[in-house]
């Protein structure tokens, strides 16, 4: 063991070998929302903490095909580095991986010793020191649904388990090899809190549910849990895909939010029965804000080009700006529990969103609310999707881009720095898909034309 262990670092370390453990993987998120890493022998873990994990500062400009994409203060400035230190108290014995330990990275710039601008953990923490600021402690639960895909003998992947209409099921009629069961035994044991999980809508598809809690809690463990689902499908030779919409003859994957608030008391600031829907000023301004900053809000919960094809009429997508009272058809839903279950359950979220990102820009939207004391407009009645009735959020990748610069107060929260990171980084991805033959247009157009 190092000499240089300090004693908290000692006792980790002394902890890990009796369980057998040598080797820590440290794991950070990227802007999509992945998981960056290094494994670090455990004799070495006390060089990581005292002097950091070096990389290259643009991971977070590289695309998911391992491009580096020209974002301020990389290329640009010569490939600087991050410092990567390993966050101990979110150390976790690795279930399927014996001898292995992860714990989170905290991020910083070396040259400055500030967190890196891009860093999706740090600005969720920038949100919540705002949100203190003003009383406020936001509780979040997260739910994510995924497609799982195994090989097609055809070749690329096809859905696993393809049975129409094993709607909310679970057992062998929509898992016939369990895979829900050894993911949730998993993911259990990983700690992230999971609670629950069905076979979803479409065939292939699953949602599994965590514990709702503070909000870098609930984001850590909504990080960890993506990650981990897709290593434990690698390990059957299987695909997890969290992307918003995979297949043509599918629904999409959502990331649903519950949000709430307590005071320095652990009351819900959301409930107060004597006020319009049992909802207290504070959680009608919240859902005011996030209805007011949603088209720029899209842009970090609905981040791929692929994202906007699920939305649309029918879909159970929200597409429009619009609330209700227990209503699966509005992009802010009530559930009708009231007291410490008081809350809102914003819909918008798909399942490729960075946790982080997803949940700071809705605290950010929510506290523009609180702080401007705006109230909502009437709740949506009976089934949505009427443009009639609520405005239309973007429909693409591009103007929900458009929406995030153009709402220079949701930018102010979030930070210029990395808004200008994050946009740079997106259009991007933009430009590079309008310049991409797609077998759509080959299909339709090479024969004929």
């Amino acid at each position: 063991m190092s000499a240089s262990a300090t004693p908290e670092v000692r006792q980790h370390m002394e902890r890990l070998a009796a369980q057998g453990i040598d080797v820590v993987r440290v794991v950070y998120p990227d802007l999509i929302g992945t998981d960056r890493a290094r494994d670090v022998l455990l004799d070495s873990l006390p060089t990581a903490c005292d002097h950091g994990l070096a990389f290259c500062r643009a991971v977070y400009h590289t695309s998911p095909q391992g491009d580096v994409v020209p974002v301020s203060g990389g290329l640009d400035a010569g490939l600087p580095d991050i410092s990567v230190r390993p966050d101990l108290d979110t150390l976790v014995a690795l279930p399927w991986e014996p001898g292995v330990a992860a714990c989170l990275g905290d991020v910083t710039d070396p040259a400055t010793g500030a967190p890196a601008p891009e860093s999706p953990r740090d600005l969720l923490r920038s949100v919540l020191a705002r949100c203190q600021e003003h009383g406020l402690r936001p509780v979040v639960g997260p739910e994510l649904e995924y497609f799982l895909c195994e090989p097609d003998p055809a070749g690329g992947w096809r859905r696993y388990a393809r049975e129409a209409g094993a709607v909310y099921t679970a057992g062998l009629r929509a898992d016939p090899d369990n895979h829900l069961l050894r993911t949730l035994r998993m993911l259990r044991d990983l700690d992230v809190g999971a609670t629950n999980g069905n076979h979803e809508f479409d065939g292939g598809q699953f949602e599994i549910n965590v514990n709702h809690s503070e909000a870098l809690s609930a984001a850590d463990r909504a990080f960890r849990l993506k990650s981990a689902v897709k290593e434990l499908a690698r390990r059957e030779g299987r695909l997890a895909t969290f992307m918003a919409k995979p297949f043509n003859d599918a629904g999409g994957s959502g990331f649903h939010l519950h949000l709430s608030c307590e005071d320095s008391d652990s009351r819900n600031t959301f409930d107060d029965p004597s006020e319009a829907y049992g909802l207290s000023a504070t959680a009608r301004h919240a859902v005011a804000g996030i209805l007011t900053h949603a088209p720029a809000l899209a842009a970090l919960a609905n981040p791929t080009v692929n994202s906007y094809k699920r939305f649309g009429p029918d879909t159970l997508a929200p597409w429009l700006i619009d609330w209700g009272m227990d209503n699966r058809s509005a992009m802010v839903r009530i559930p009708p529990e009231r007291g410490s279950g008081a809350r809102l359950e914003l819909r918008l979220g798909d399942a490729s969103a960075n946790p982080y990102l997803l949940i700071a820009a809705t605290l950010a939207a929510a506290l523009l609310g609180v702080t401007a004391g705006d109230e909502p407009p009437a709740p949506l009645e009976g089934y949505g999707y009427d443009t009639a009735k609520a405005s239309v959020l973007p429909m693409s990748l591009s103007a929900a881009l458009d929406a995030l610069e153009a709402d220079t107060a949701l930018s102010e929260v979030l930070g210029k720095d990395f808004t200008s990171s994050f946009l740079s980084y997106k259009r991007n991805e933009v430009e590079r898909f309008q310049r991409h033959v797609t077998d759509w247009e080959f299909t339709e157009y090479a024969y004929h034309l």
